[in-house]
């Protein structure tokens, strides 16, 4: 989140927060003794009358999320001068492991201050850009901490995405001292290096024939890994986990434990907040095994939904390249409450990744936890130290660990029949009916992983506090949801139990140990082979131009709809000599290809005689559609693929879109009344472009209806069906049933709209977000944020709105109502009503994807109003 903003409207004339690719202000913690206080850092720049510049270091005192100038306190100016320093420290008794925060010590000729800082390229950027500003430091390429490098290349540092870093709860490092035995570490001079090396071509071949012979000079050793998770159905820990955590005699050398339902609030739901991060993180912390010490190596959260990776500390020396990502599979493919988090390391020099999910809920929607999985495989990417390099995907890892309330069902109908097997501990005879096995069985998902035989009882469902089973309404039938699968050569697993002594929650913590082979480096050997390759590259440097030869450099993409991948293959084939590809932008343009379109992946290193296949991915969403719908974009691009020291290569891209009623104007759909796929694409063309204050001056235009027909059919498809579903607009649909309602919406026929009502309850979703302009007009969206506490000014406000967006407006706040009113069958309430829609109907106009927080909740607050206090509306009043 771009907190410098806040800084900027606190700042004179002349004075500016410096802004780069990420904002130059960090959120962190001040240490002071035993203090710990919230900061945030922003570096100002101030340029006097005649040329030249000044720096400072402006601290704030601030609220959790810094939206505008009035949530910040300016506390402290520390002048950038001289004697200024800035140095990362490692704190004494304590280790530090890259990952982790960084600390760093600020010191000047008349103070001295200790900071915390989150792990990220945020941090990464903001310390590179104080490096910069220091006297004499415009042309340093690093920071000198205690004859350390700080090394200040953003590509040493993984590219987390600044949410995902503010998402963090900051922990001071005596803070976790006393909870996890040495729970910080420091990375060694190997690993550091390992990290912040810079690539060039040269470096780029040495480092793959390394790979290649990574036999030479690696040995096989063993490494004990444990993996537990536990969904905690949103519980504080209550009891002690070494029952779970430390149950076997040998302490593990790593462990991951991950979390599910870590916090069921509406408020971790809507605004990612949660206490109960720390209090399970420090319950994990004091459950480790009592036979060694640990260190925390990282900690990823996505709102219920948490990992923790520790490592021992001796082994902390061999961790490097540690990245974090999230990826949310609820409703509209993003919302937290479903999806996976992961984290990737190098172990030695084995490559491993952990990921940790929960894939949607209920018996009959295996399918929508097949699409999850997929998501999650598709969507997770971590950023490569070599900034030549494409993103990792979780499958390009050597060792994969993959656990989880996956939430497969048994599918035996009969509750009694599965109790009495598991009475019987006729674990196999129920396993028959489990749905992961029959979905793995299909192939349709976790392709070649492994699985250890269930000899436990299914750890879900049971009464809270007992080993009863569920004895509520609902009455669950019994489930093996939580899991543990992995894939990768050198895995042996050792156990796999679930812990019938922990009764927190509704589900059994489940925990499986393996012994994992790690190959470790000899240094020797290592050595020799680096200087045998040296010796062969140094023959062929410089031999030859680099030339490669393309399968295809046509590519035509045929009836291309909304949201709908369509993806075109071809390979580069290199020929005699190493050479890094890319491809380039244009001249004058920004990017190397139109939003709509991806090469994956965009740039990569062939050595002689390999081959790569590159994907050209198209994707027509939100951002794209409303001008291929106008006709103001095409189907058309040009790339250019260069070759480092070699010629460039020019691919042609052609297709034709459908257009489509997703991402076309609320006028302009009012003005159709024919499918829009039924129209001329000049029609389509001239009532897309029609300004939306020409609607009331309609000379030469028919009356328009008063809402869009397509906003109707959904609307009362779902009024027809599903008024009483529960986890309406929480629970997403399938992808496949949202292209079956895109096309019918398209082509008017709605007689055949057949589907869940979850997936046309996201299709409604995704039809909001489509909107160009959205249903509360852009200009007025100060205004509401401004009245969203006043019923009578806001009701002012949306009378000012154009007559179509007004309609649609207090058509969408009847169906609301109107499920209100059936909200003990559908459990659905206000809050959650107002907070999915506030940020769908309210947007912000300056382009930002989402809202942030302070204007998401006035946002809600205003829908909020219109709900609590409903108008004698009726859903039969609007004609389409």
């Amino acid at each position: 989140m771009d907190q410098s903003v806040a800084i900027q409207e606190t700042l004179a004339d002349g004075e500016h927060c410096v802004i780069i690719s990420f904002p130059a202000a960090v959120q962190g913690v001040l240490c002071e003794g035993d203090s710990r206080q919230s900061r945030l850092l922003g570096l100002v720049r101030y340029r006097p009358g005649r040329g030249g510049q000044e720096h400072a270091l402006f601290l704030y005192t601030h609220r959790r999320m810094a939206i505008t100038g009035d949530d910040v306190s300016l506390d402290q100016i520390v002048p950038v001068t001289r004697d200024f320093t800035l140095e990362e420290v490692t704190p004494d008794g304590e280790l530090y492991i890259l990952g982790s925060d960084v600390t760093v010590q600020l010191d000047t000729a008349e103070l001295s201050l200790l900071f915390q800082l989150p792990f990220g390229s945020h941090t990464r950027t903001f310390l590179q850009e104080v490096a910069r500003a220091c006297p004499g430091g415009s042309s340093s390429d690093e920071l000198r901490p205690n004859g350390k490098g700080l090394p200040v290349d953003q590509s040493s540092w993984g590219q987390n995405k600044p949410e995902n870093s503010l998402s963090r709860q900051n922990k001071s490092k005596s803070e976790i001292t006393n909870m996890v035995r040495s729970s910080t570490i420091t990375v060694s001079d190997k690993a550091h290096i390992l990290s912040v090396q810079k690539f060039g071509l040269r470096d780029t071949i040495v480092k793959s024939h390394l790979i290649q012979k990574e036999e030479d000079y690696t040995y096989i050793q063993n490494f004990r890994f444990f993996v537990g998770t536990y969904n905690v159905n949103g519980q504080s820990p209550k009891e002690c986990l070494r029952p779970w955590l430390s149950h076997d005699t040998q302490a593990p050398d790593v462990y991951c434990v991950g979390f599910q339902e870590l916090d069921l609030s509406k408020e971790a739901f809507f605004f990612h907040d949660t206490p109960k991060e720390e209090e399970w993180f420090k319950a994990v912390s004091e459950g480790l095994h009592p036979d060694a010490k640990y260190a925390k190596v990282k900690l990823i959260r996505l709102v219920g939904i948490m990992l923790l990776l520790y490592v021992k500390q001796e082994h902390a020396a061999y961790i490097s390249e540690v990245e974090a990502e999230t990826v949310g599979t609820g409703i509209m493919g993003r919302m937290g409450n479903k999806g996976g988090v992961a984290i990737r390391f190098q172990f030695h020099n084995t490559s491993v990744c952990m990921v940790n999910s929960h894939l949607a809920a209920h018996t009959e929607e295996y399918e929508r936890r097949n699409q999850d999985y997929k998501d999650i495989c598709s969507r997770m990417q971590f950023c490569q130290v070599d900034p030549s390099l494409p993103p990792l995907t979780i499958s390009k890892h050597d060792v994969i660990l993959w656990l989880g309330d996956l939430n497969y069902r048994i599918e035996e109908p009969d509750v009694e029949k599965v109790k009495k097997l598991i009475e019987e501990k006729a674990f196999q005879t129920l396993y028959a009916y489990d749905q992961l096995r029959a979905q793995v069985a299909a192939k349709a998902v976790f392709e070649g992983f492994s699985e250890g035989e269930l000899t436990f009882q299914p750890t879900y469902k049971y009464d809270t506090g007992s080993d009863d089973w569920d004895t509520s309404e609902k009455c669950r039938a019994p489930a093996w949801c939580d899991r543990v699968l992995w894939k990768g050569k050198n895995i042996t697993q050792l156990s796999y139990q679930s812990h019938m002594a922990l009764k927190t929650s509704d589900h059994k913590p489940v925990s499986s140990v393996f012994d994992i082979g790690v190959r470790v480096i000899n240094e020797e050997l290592y050595r020799k082979t680096l200087e045998e390759i040296v010796r062969s590259l140094d023959k062929m440097e410089n031999a030859n131009i680099p030339s490669v030869s393309l399968s295809r450099r046509e590519f035509c993409f045929q009836n291309v709809k909304y949201m709908h991948l369509q993806v075109e293959s071809f390979t580069i084939r290199n020929g005699q000599v190493p050479c890094q590809f890319e491809f380039i932008s244009k001249p004058n343009e920004e990017s190397y290809c139109k939003q709509w379109l991806r090469a994956s992946p965009s740039r990569g290193f062939l050595l002689p005689d390999s081959a790569v296949e590159i994907e050209l991915e198209l994707f027509v969403n939100k951002t794209t559609a409303t001008k291929l719908n106008s006709g103001e974009d095409k189907i058309e691009d040009i790339l250019v693929l260069h070759l480092d020291r070699g010629k460039d290569y020019f691919l042609s891209v052609s297709g034709n879109y459908m257009p489509s009623c997703f991402g076309s104007p609320i006028h302009t759909l009012c003005y159709m009344k024919e499918p829009i796929l039924d129209l001329p694409l000049e029609t389509i063309r001239e009532l897309t472009l029609m300004q939306l204050q020409t609607e009331d001056n309609g000379s030469q235009l028919e009356k328009p209806m008063d809402i869009p027909k397509e906003l109707w059919i959904l609307v009362d498809y779902l009024y027809r069906n599903a008024i009483q579903q529960e986890d309406l607009f929480q629970q997403p649909g399938l992808r496949s049933e949202f292209d079956h309602i895109r096309d019918c919406l398209d082509t008017g026929t709605i007689d055949n709209l057949s589907a869940s009502n979850h997936s046309v309850a996201e299709a409604l979703l995704l039809f909001l977000e489509s909107l160009p302009e959205p249903v509360i007009c852009y200009s007025a969206y100060r205004n509401c944020l401004e009245c969203s506490s006043n019923l009578t000014a806001s009701k002012q406000v949306i009378t000012t709105l154009p007559a179509c967006h007004r309609n649609v407006f207090t058509y969408l706040m009847a169906f609301l109502q109107e499920l209100l009113k059936n909200s003990a069958k559908n459990h659905l309430d206000d809050n959650i009503l107002a907070s999915i829609f506030g940020s769908l109907l309210l947007r912000n106009p300056a382009g930002h994807q989402k809202l942030e927080m302070a204007e998401k909740k006035k946002a809600q607050e205003f829908v909020h109003q219109f709900l609590t206090h409903p108008e004698p509306l009726s859903l039969l009043s609007y004609s389409a």
